[in-house]
């Protein structure tokens, strides 16, 4: 009888696992890259995970729809640009203004006419005598002293007539404004004495009576009116919209003598020794020009005393308001690219809910259905806000340029675009977002892709 003996089992090798095959083209969607994802990290899907994983799939999900999303993108990119021009021009306004004011220094200023737009006797001009204009002078802490008479006249240079301002001003308004010379010198106290027939060109009159013959301007005699002035110095280009390139300047007692022999001023500058004293300076001109008109009433007062430091206050103010404004408008049409990406987020949600459901069922939580939605919200603000930043620059510059204004860019400049993207994808990315991540699994995997 033959023994039958179990037989050895020879162990077999490992068999290698079997190489994974490349992801099918089908796969290359939304729902493919979750997947691979997951695949990939398994369960350790860390918040940077999550965060890279929605980026992803924002970024192909607008991709696969480029037309709408272009689209979208629009009405935030128009409004962002438009709010950025606008915030860079009024800027550029604010720096120049600033700076042009800023020459005078410790200045006052004193017009003939109060600041609700009521004058002495009906007539603009007439609360300020020439007399008690120099007075002021003698006041204390004042440190340089300039009345303005000015008219529009015509002025000849051989065939070349321009018709510029004329202004009689006195030899102090140069240091008050700060103005530099580009050729010649100005004025002296002798002419001022003497009412000697000079003038001083600013940049636009120089140019338009002397470049057709290219003469030297210096001791070259023009035409005012119908009185012949000797040309002593020529401005230097100031630039801008508010400067003093189009007007002449000729000592006061000329003006009144040869042009406009009025008894009072339009304008008068002063300047106090030091910036503690400007205060005291414009206390002191207000009680001497009420003493002058003979007013007790200061809110009768028909003229206006005003100084440099309290012009930048008032602009700071109005510039306030202006941004305000500007963002106001700007906050209209960006809601109405707000409610465009809402609507286009929602249309999104309803032809993806078959791909939610899917992650829903194989592990994604409902905060990952969240950011992925609110995350392809904030995609589409901040491509159109940056491109909006970049076109309102470009407007910016060239409208400031245009202006002689200087391009001004700010830190809340450059952060406004982002701001704007981060709110409205909040605002009006949130309730697609939250649609999305309340859907029941089941019953979306149950709907036709």
């Amino acid at each position: 009888m033959s023994v039958i003996r179990p037989q050895k089992h020879s162990r077999q090798p490992a068999r290698s696992p079997v190489p994974s095959a490349p992801v099918p083209a089908q796969e290359q969607t939304p729902l493919g890259s979750m997947l691979a994802e997951l695949r990939i990290h398994g369960r350790r899907r860390g918040l940077w995970a999550v965060i890279s994983t929605s980026f992803a799939s924002g970024l192909e999900a607008l991709w696969g729809n480029r037309t709408r999303s272009i689209l979208t993108i629009l009405g935030i990119f128009i409004g962002v640009a438009a709010v950025i021009a606008a915030l860079t021009l009024v800027q550029g306004v604010n720096a120049y203004i600033t700076n042009l004011i800023s020459k005078g220094g410790n200045t006052v200023y004193v017009f003939p006419f109060s600041r609700t737009g009521t004058v002495s006797q009906g007539r603009q001009g007439n609360s300020i005598t020439v007399s008690t204009a120099q007075s002021l002078q003698r006041l204390p802490h004042v440190s340089a002293f300039s009345p303005i008479i000015s008219q529009n006249s015509p002025v000849v240079y051989g065939n070349q007539n321009w018709t510029t301002q004329v202004q009689g001003v006195t030899s102090d308004i140069q240091t008050i404004q700060d103005w530099q010379v580009a050729e010649g010198n100005w004025f002296g106290p002798i002419d001022e004495s003497q009412g000697t027939a000079v003038a001083v060109l600013g940049d636009t009159v120089y140019h338009n009576l002397f470049d057709t013959s290219g003469d030297d301007p210096i001791g070259k005699q023009i035409r005012i009116g119908r009185n012949v002035f000797r040309v002593v110095g020529v401005l230097a280009p100031q630039g801008g919209f508010l400067t003093q390139d189009d007007v002449i300047f000729i000592p006061f007692k000329t003006m009144q003598l040869r042009l406009n022999n009025t008894t009072y001023v339009q304008q008068v500058y002063l300047q106090s020794d030091t910036a503690q004293n400007v205060d005291q300076v414009t206390q002191e001109v207000t009680r001497a020009l009420e003493k002058a008109n003979r007013i007790t009433d200061p809110s009768q007062d028909n003229f206006t005393v005003i100084s440099s430091t309290q012009i930048l206050q008032q602009i700071g103010q109005s510039n306030i308001i202006l941004e305000g404004l500007l963002i106001g408008i700007a906050a209209i049409s960006l809601t109405v690219g707000g409610v465009g990406i809402m609507n286009i987020m929602l249309v999104s949600v309803t032809e993806r809910t078959w791909e939610i459901g899917i992650r829903m069922s194989i592990g994604a939580r409902r905060r990952d259905i969240l950011s992925q939605f609110l995350v392809e919200a904030l995609l589409l603000c901040g491509i159109g806000g940056l491109m909006g930043l970049g076109l309102g620059l470009l407007i910016g510059k060239l409208v400031t340029g245009a202006g002689g204004l200087p391009f001004v860019i700010t830190p809340f400049t450059l952060l406004l675009p982002f701001m704007i993207a981060v709110v409205i994808s909040l605002v009006f990315g949130l309730y697609p977002a939250i649609r999305a991540a309340r859907l029941d699994p089941i019953v979306a995997i149950r709907t036709e892709e």
